[in-house]
């Protein structure tokens, strides 16, 4: 048997030529840094030097009122020792989690189920139904919040339509009606999406499935559910990320109350800058937001370049 002796020398060099030359390969233009300049300017101006000065007013004596209001200066960690033993921050970080998780869940299956109902209706139910759905969306903070404090509080219209006028859902429950609103206010934007995104599943692979005699739960596990997978999860970060933000829906209905039962974090720091006159503390509290804000936003990233 012959054999045939390769010279591999060259291979190494030759290699890393055609990688040099390759078209696909990732390239960093630094001529472009020049053209992002005036947005890099603006980040810094509008974003990165408030949330430095942020970070700066958790550690200092800042108040509203009272000597420290003139005259304060850094204090060192004495504002995160007093966070760590703060139970009413823990206990408010909690409230925030389970608002969020809460109105993660409601969004996500509201939104997917009336976006697929809504694919098989009648042109005319699309348009009412996906039209009220939308403008709940689109409502302000405001005005949902004072809808649904009129329609869960005592004579109020849920409780009058149960024939129970004088039951006050919102007193009784108030973590569970202040989440539903905010489901109610943002399922729109879920329907939207999980619309365009069941649109673009192909018939193709739906129909295969059919012919192979695949239920429908069997098409949702293994085809539709795989190709929304991006989808869902994009939804899911962006809702804990607006929810995160929500302080205007339950400020509105609740103020945090009753007793601290809704007082997510937002509405902490607005309490402890406000009205207990700890600026320095409820700046530390917001830049709790900021980092948990962060994360979320970091995973947004990461998984919507995939």
């Amino acid at each position: 048997m012959m054999s045939t002796v390769v010279n591999d020398t060259s291979t190494g060099p030759h290699v890393a030529q055609l990688w040099k030359t390759r078209q696909d390969k990732v390239r960093t233009q630094w001529s472009s840094i020049l053209l992002l300049t005036p947005a890099l300017g603006l980040l810094a101006v509008l974003f990165l030097v408030p949330l430095a000065f942020a970070v700066y007013l958790g550690l200092t004596n800042l108040t509203l009122l009272g000597p420290t209001s003139v005259h304060w200066g850094f204090s060192g960690l004495a504002n995160l020792i007093r966070l760590k033993s703060d139970t009413e921050f823990w206990s408010s970080l909690w409230t925030t989690a389970y608002f969020i998780g809460g109105s993660i869940v409601g969004v996500v299956v509201l939104g997917y189920v009336l976006a697929s109902l809504l694919q098989r209706a009648s042109t005319f139910l699309r348009v009412v139904v996906g039209g009220i759905v939308v403008v709940a969306w689109m409502m302000p903070a405001v005005t949902a919040g004072m809808t649904w404090y009129a329609s869960t509080t005592g004579n109020g219209t849920i409780s009058t339509l149960l024939g129970m006028p004088s039951s006050n859902f919102l007193d009784a429950q108030p973590l569970l009606i202040v989440t539903l609103a905010n489901i109610w206010s943002m399922t729109g934007f879920c329907m939207l999406v999980m619309g365009a995104a069941l649109r673009n599943i192909p018939l193709e692979a739906i129909e295969a499935a059919k012919v192979e005699n695949a239920s429908s739960w069997q098409r949702f596990r293994l085809i539709v559910l795989p190709l929304m997978r991006p989808t869902i999860i994009a939804v899911v970060l962006l809702t804990a990320l607006l929810s995160l933000a929500n302080f205007a829906l339950i400020y509105i209905m609740t103020q945090g109350g009753p007793g601290t039962a809704t007082n997510i974090l937002p509405l902490y720091s607005y309490q402890q800058a406000f009205s207990f006159n700890n600026l320095a503390y409820g700046a530390l509290i917001g830049n709790v937001m900021v980092l948990i804000a962060t994360v979320f936003g970091i995973l947004y990233v990461r998984i919507a370049s995939r």
